[in-house]
């Protein structure tokens, strides 16, 4: 690295668990962020913070008034302007070494091995179920590791799935099929303490950063299949371990 990415990341190169080695990994990962809303928008400043060389913005809405209460990244003056493009133009202003593929679309099950394509892991903070199966799918037929994020009211899951790999549960085998669909609630019906998306998408940064770091045995293992559950009004959180289904219909023959 020359110098000024040295000092600029010399606080992580410093920690025993991550070091120049783990430094250096980061630097070469490329991750898709799916949604750069609520979840998405925390995620990507920690995940670009952290010296993520790649990533892929995949996000097909614009910025709405409500969203400032939670989304971060964005200005009052930058209201109805599309996320993706917003959040591109922040990645580089925030450290222009980093490289973004825009993709201003949503994900479906039909573009979505384009979409993820060279990728090393897949962070999912998406707002609905029809998409985060689709990305669950996808993730176990690409071979591809996912953090998947979500939040509402006061109350966030954040989860690394790895389906493709034996033994290994996926999204799907944690809440089925009966979910594969839009008509999931929203935190326009429900409300959202807007912390709790920053909790959720610093902790799924987090969870993100200690899978890329795996192989060089940074932050410990991986943590498949291991529910975390983040309580704000206790505050506390607890974690639960999904079990692989074997008649799971995305991962169940791997």
């Amino acid at each position: 690295m020359p110098p000024d990415r040295l000092e600029r990341f010399a606080r992580h190169i410093v920690l025993p668990e991550i070091g120049g080695a783990g430094q250096a990994l980061l630097h070469r990962a490329h991750v898709a962020l799916i949604g750069v809303g609520g979840i998405g928008s925390p995620a990507l400043q920690y995940l670009a913070a952290a010296g993520i060389g790649t990533l892929s913005l995949i996000e097909d809405d614009r910025v709405e008034p409500s969203n400032l209460q939670r989304q971060t990244i964005y200005k009052a003056a930058e209201v109805y302007h599309p996320k993706a493009q917003l959040a591109s133009v922040w990645v580089h202003e925030f450290d222009p070494e980093i490289q973004v593929h825009l993709h201003p679309c949503r994900l479906t099950a039909e573009n979505a091995d384009g979409l993820l394509a060279g990728a090393d892991l897949v962070l999912d903070g998406c707002d609905n179920f029809a998409t985060r199966l689709a990305v669950s799918d996808a993730c176990v037929a690409a071979g591809i590791p996912l953090v998947s994020a979500a939040v509402g009211r006061f109350q966030g899951q954040v989860g690394a799935f790895a389906g493709h790999l034996p033994g290994e549960a996926c999204y799907r085998c944690f809440v089925g099929d009966a979910f594969d669909a839009d008509d999931c609630d929203t935190c326009a019906e429900d409300g959202m303490l807007g912390a709790m998306s920053g909790w959720a998408g610093t902790f799924a940064a987090l969870q993100a950063i200690r899978v890329l770091l795996a192989p060089s045995g940074g932050l410990g293992g991986p943590q498949w299949g291991r529910l975390h559950v983040l309580d704000g009004l206790a505050p506390a959180m607890r974690t639960m371990t999904i079990a692989k289904d074997p008649s799971c219909k995305g991962c169940g023959r791997t």
